[in-house]
């Protein structure tokens, strides 16, 4: 496998020199050309590609170039090779496939394949970060694979995020990996997550997180609220393989609301707070919506954080609709129902999000609390596989009420912490890493002994 042989070129900042309640300027720095290069016209010319496909069912046709879920998936393909030469071969290219059968929206064995490109990382290449888009689309009738299906927002919307972010990524290195994933059979059963989350497993990827965008287009919501400036971020609490001893520990001590898929979710938060001044980021505290499904919980379901990005304000006449006009309302999920410079925003938070996952050191492990019947809270922890890249770390802590992690203080090099005048009771506590140019990994909550 293709592996950078270049090193990072580390800024000339040491911990000790990073604000104390702030974070440092030079991430904005950095960060600046990526966020400005995310282009609206390069989203709707993918997206109106993979409209023109006609149907991009899971069950449609594989063989015609100009129509179907295989001409679409090879499309795909293309563009990612395209930018891979672009960036000197900085992309591995793969078709991730499997035959499913026998289900209830798959009755024949059909191949599965999703396409997805590698972004390595120069120091810690067994460190990912992963961002998806559903290539595949459906009618009314989800077994209907024959009648025009154009799925421009769910998820043409979604796919062409991905490649958007690859764009603006690949020229740059980071430390940690990016994968770059358009997921093939969402709309039959997750299927191509299924697929990616096990290999991720089987080849023991270190996934920091798994940000599934899922409609991004769309501000007319079916209750009357048009909205260009909020985004949902949904994530669960806990995560459903934790362990005995685990799910003891946050019974006795707290944290329903600090799995390592919440952390993603506030990390993401944090991020548009930070560099998005135009886009709001509203925490939603569910896996996913009300009777629904998406493609980061296949990951979830197997430990990993994980979470769906989309629209605030649905319009349930765009989605999973025979193209109609009906009592006077249009049904069905054309293009017309897309305003792009909100995909755009959206895709600029995606490509912030995963460039400072990518430049930050891992998090830490291991962090433990303690404190009962004292008036102070003391922290510790280990190091993450790469500390050669920690310039110092970073303590946190919250009001237990709170939804965001609202205090923090830089500390230096130090692996434990005492706050004296905390009471422990009071108060949740956590602990980032932060690489040199001060991109900091998410928070990882502190848990007693």
């Amino acid at each position: 496998m293709h592996r950078f042989g270049v090193v990072l070129t580390a800024f000339a900042l040491v911990a000790e020199a990073l604000p104390a309640q702030a974070p440092s300027d030079f991430t904005a720095i950095r960060l600046a050309p990526i966020l400005a290069g995310v282009s609206s016209a390069r989203l709707e010319a993918d997206v109106r590609t993979l409209v023109g496909f006609g149907t991009r069912h899971t069950l449609s046709d594989t063989v015609s170039e100009t129509r179907g879920i295989g001409a679409a998936r090879r499309w795909i393909h293309a563009r990612f090779d395209s930018l891979a030469a672009a960036c000197g071969g900085c992309l591995e290219v793969l078709d991730v496939s499997e035959v499913y059968e026998g289900l209830a929206r798959v009755p024949g064995p059909t191949n599965v394949v999703s396409v997805i490109a590698i972004q390595r990382g120069a120091t810690d290449p067994d460190r990912f970060v992963l961002l998806s888009g559903d290539i595949d689309s459906r009618v009314s009738d989800i077994m209907n694979a024959r009648d025009s299906s154009p799925g421009a927002n769910d998820n043409a919307s979604g796919v062409s995020a991905v490649l958007e972010a690859a764009r603006v990524l690949s020229p740059h290195r980071f430390r940690g990996s990016i994968v770059y994933a358009a997921l093939a059979g969402e709309e039959n059963g997750l299927l191509g997550g299924q697929t990616l989350a096990r290999m991720a497993t089987e080849l023991g990827w270190r996934l920091t997180g798994a940000i599934n965008n899922d409609m991004i287009g769309n501000v007319e919501g079916i209750d009357g609220v048009s909205d260009t400036v909020t985004v949902r971020v949904f994530s669960e609490g806990t995560s459903p393989v934790e362990s005995d001893s685990a799910r003891r520990a946050r019974r006795a001590t707290g944290g329903e609301v600090d799995g390592a898929s919440r952390q993603l979710a506030r990390y993401i938060k944090a991020t548009a707070d930070r560099h998005l001044p135009d886009l709001d980021v509203w925490l939603i505290y569910r896996l996913d919506r009300y009777g629904r499904g998406g493609h980061h919980r296949p990951f979830a379901d197997l430990g990993f954080p994980a979470v769906r990005l989309m629209e605030a304000h649905e319009n349930y006449t765009r989605q999973h609709q025979d193209i109609r006009v009906e009592g006077g309302v249009a049904y069905g999920d054309v293009i017309e129902g897309i305003d792009f410079n909100y995909a755009r925003k959206i895709t600029t938070l995606d490509a912030a999000v995963l460039a400072s996952l990518s430049w930050a050191p891992g998090a830490p492990q291991a962090v433990r609390l303690r404190g009962a019947v004292q008036p102070a809270a003391t922290l510790s922890w280990q190091p993450p596989p790469d500390s050669a890249s920690v310039a110092g770390y970073r303590v946190y802590w919250r009001r237990t009420d709170s939804a965001t992690w609202d205090h923090w203080e830089d500390i230096g090099m130090a692996t434990s912490h005492r706050f004296d005048g905390l009471v422990v009771d009071n108060w949740f506590f956590g602990v980032a890493s932060v690489s040199p140019d001060g991109f900091s990994s998410p928070v990882t909550t502190a848990w007693s002994n």
